[in-house]
This record gives C-alpha cells, sequence and structure tokens, in this order.
C-alpha cells in the first residue's frame, strides 16, 4: 500500500459554519448551546474572559503551540478572516503570556472576532479596555518566545474539548462553548424552543404558579427517592 500523503502543519484553507448560522447563533447564551448539545462543548472553566461581559460567537481557526511559544498564533492571525474565533491549545501553560495587548490590536484591525487561550495572556487590563473578548487561563506579565513549530488549522484539545477548524465558537460571561460545524444548523431551532421554555418556566415561578417544576415527582420516584404514586 502507498503511504498517505502527510499534511502540511499549516493549513490554509478550510470549511467554516456559514455565516448566515453564526449570526443566528449569536442571539443564544452558551449554556443554550451546551444544554441543546447534549449538555457537553462547554470548555474546562480555567478558561474565562477577562472582561465579565465579553459576548462572542463565531469560526474556530485552530493553533496549537509548545508551552510559552507564540509563533504560530502569529501564522495563524497571518490567515485569519473576520469572524475567525483563535483557539489555541498552549497546553494549560501559565508560565508566561502568549498574547497581549499588541497582538489583540491586530486581531481587532484583522476583524477576528475572540481568541479563547488555554494558556495565559497578559495588558488585561488594556485588552479589557479595548473591549476584545479575551479568554484566557490566568494572566502572566512574562513575554513568549517565537520560535518553536506547532500546527495551524489542525483538530485540538482546548479546556478539555475537541475543537476543529470551523466549527461554531460561542463565549460569554459563563465561558466557551464548541459545536461541531456539521450540527450547528440543526441546533438553531432546538436553542429558539430552550428559550422559550426557560422563560415560561421563569414566568410560572415568578407569578407563583409553578414554585417547582413539573417533572420532580417522577424523577425522585425514578431515583428511588420517593415509591410508587408518592409525592412531596
Amino acid at each position: 500500500m502507498s503511504a498517505q500523503p502527510t499534511l502540511p502543519d499549516v493549513i490554509r484553507d478550510f470549511e467554516r459554519v456559514p455565516a448566515e448560522i453564526v449570526r443566528q447563533a449569536s442571539e443564544f447564551a452558551s449554556s443554550i448551546f451546551a444544554d441543546v448539545a447534549g449538555r457537553r462543548g462547554g470548555m474546562h472553566g480555567r478558561i474565562a474572559p477577562l472582561s465579565p461581559t465579553s459576548r462572542f460567537c463565531g469560526t474556530a481557526l485552530t493553533v496549537e503551540v509548545r508551552p510559552g511559544d507564540n509563533l504560530m498564533i502569529h501564522a495563524a492571525m497571518a490567515l485569519a478572516r473576520p469572524g475567525d474565533v483563535i483557539v489555541v491549545d498552549g497546553k494549560g501553560d501559565q508560565n508566561s503570556a502568549l498574547m497581549g495587548i499588541i497582538m489583540v490590536q491586530q486581531c481587532i484591525a484583522l476583524g477576528v472576532t475572540a481568541v479563547v487561550l488555554d494558556a495565559a495572556s497578559r495588558d488585561a487590563d488594556e485588552i479589557r479596555d479595548a473591549g476584545f473578548p479575551m479568554y484566557s487561563v490566568g494572566t502572566n506579565p512574562n513575554g513568549p518566545t517565537k520560535f518553536v513549530p506547532g500546527r495551524v488549522n489542525h483538530p485540538i484539545q482546548c479546556g478539555g474539548v475537541s475543537v476543529c477548524p470551523g466549527d461554531l465558537v460561542i463565549g460569554d460571561a459563563d465561558g466557551v462553548v464548541v459545536i461541531e460545524r456539521d450540527k450547528a444548523a440543526s441546533l438553531i431551532a432546538a436553542a429558539a424552543e430552550k428559550v422559550a421554555g426557560e422563560r415560561k418556566r421563569i414566568d410560572g415561578i415568578k407569578s407563583g404558579k409553578a414554585l417547582r417544576p413539573a417533572w420532580l415527582d417522577d424523577a425522585l420516584r425514578a431515583a428511588g427517592v420517593l415509591k410508587a404514586g408518592e409525592a412531596l
């Protein structure tokens, strides 16, 4: 058998979630998508926004780096398109920052929607003032090196979640959720239904007409807490 061709370290072209699907998805919270995706896709809570008011929705441009080196993030930025979210597998390293305000200003000029780092960032105050959605594993004033090779637009792990180029990425104060590119369109209707259901539940609580969930007794009986026919 002939050997399979080796993929290049930098993949320049990939399929993204259509812009209209991204626009529709941007109307929903990250928690809504995590729920309708089967209560999965949420990154580990260590990856948090520098600003609690951060919110974004876009398509993943993936980067894998060696800890403390940001050479391949610069390569990714050179390939980025408006609407992309740069998602970086930085191995959770907090010994030095992979990005600061200079690179963020470049991202803003390029139309990059957000950056998600499984690593540290720096220049937090300036990034917050710029209003750019930066999600990272804390901060560190140390700067990175720029000479270790890595990969761009390969599947990665970020915050314990698999991320492929072109996946839908949603972030807000709760954190970051990743939805597979091929599933994104099919979840829009489910997300709208989920929001409607939650609003109805909240209205019932506020009115005093539904102060506990309708499913509670059945769930307690199924768990063996209540006997058959018994209710709270």
